[in-house]
């Protein structure tokens, strides 16, 4: 299927690794420019240069998605790169601070303002600052794509997880409220929610190359992830990154304000 999408040009944040590089990857083999966004640039030019070799057209642009400032800075630099964006993935955000090690998975009573912070803003601004950034270009243009990956957490809240579960589910909330007002400019605004995801950046608590044969908390685990059982796996980064395609393309241009599970049935929220 054609999904109409070359030419076109993608920001994807936190596309270093794990879910956004394989999203930045599936829409460059669509035809797609991306600006490959990653807090260290470093990992954002390496997967970009993976994306030129395989014949596509990347930019590696750094910027922490907190910062409002560096943000505008990386939307301009790619519009000058490829051109203005027509595609936002914010797929940029943690549970943990694993740039830092600094938050922990731990209960709401015994965190503190700071890790609260921490969280927020990454998970909330990251996204309210790439999205102003990006979208008076795309009212001006009539048209575009914003899609947000979560969580399940965001849908139906994850014990020691509070303040990422908030985050997440505010950003839900956000993005209904947005596509309301910006339907008009023929832009939509989606989510989807993923569970738990088993990429390089995940090792050694979620190894990709694990089965339930080999990991007995992987067959405990997918207790909880009905099509998991069958396939024998949890999420992998190209699950997220079709459902990113299709959101992404003309095939989709009806659907907007939604969200979209893909976490092999973890959660099933009408």
């Amino acid at each position: 299927m054609d999904l109409e999408l070359k030419g076109k040009v993608a920001l994807v944040t936190g596309a270093g690794q794990g879910i956004g590089r394989e999203i930045a990857k599936v829409l460059a083999a669509e035809g797609v420019k991306v600006g490959v966004n990653d807090f260290y640039l470093d990992r954002a030019e390496k997967v970009a240069k993976e994306i030129e070799q395989a014949g596509g057209t990347a930019i590696g642009v750094q910027a922490d998605v907190a910062n409002l400032e560096q943000v505008k800075a990386m939307v301009a630099k790619i519009a000058q790169g490829v051109g203005p964006v027509d595609i936002l993935v914010n797929n940029a955000g943690v549970p943990i601070a694993i740039r830092t090690g600094e938050i922990a998975r731990t209960t709401f009573a015994e965190s503190d303002e700071v890790s609260w912070k921490k969280q927020v803003d990454l998970n909330t601004y990251g996204v309210l600052n790439c999205t102003h950034a990006v979208l008076h270009s795309m009212i001006e243009r009539n048209g575009g794509k914003i899609i947000s990956i979560i969580s399940e957490a965001g849908r139906t809240g994850e014990a020691h997880l509070a303040v990422y579960s908030g985050a997440k589910a505010g950003i839900l909330g956000f993005s209904k409220a947005l596509a309301r007002e910006v339907g008009r400019y023929r832009i939509n605004v989606n989510c989807i929610a993923i569970g738990a995801t088993a990429h390089e950046g995940t090792k050694p608590v979620l190894d990709p190359d694990a089965t339930p044969e080999t990991d007995e908390r992987l067959g405990k685990m997918l207790k909880v992830y009905p099509i998991g059982r069958g396939l024998g796996r949890i999420g992998r980064p190209f699950d997220a990154a079709y459902a990113v395609a299709f959101l992404a393309s003309r095939k989709a241009e009806f659907v907007t304000g939604q969200c979209l599970s893909v976490s092999g049935g973890f959660s099933m929220v009408s």
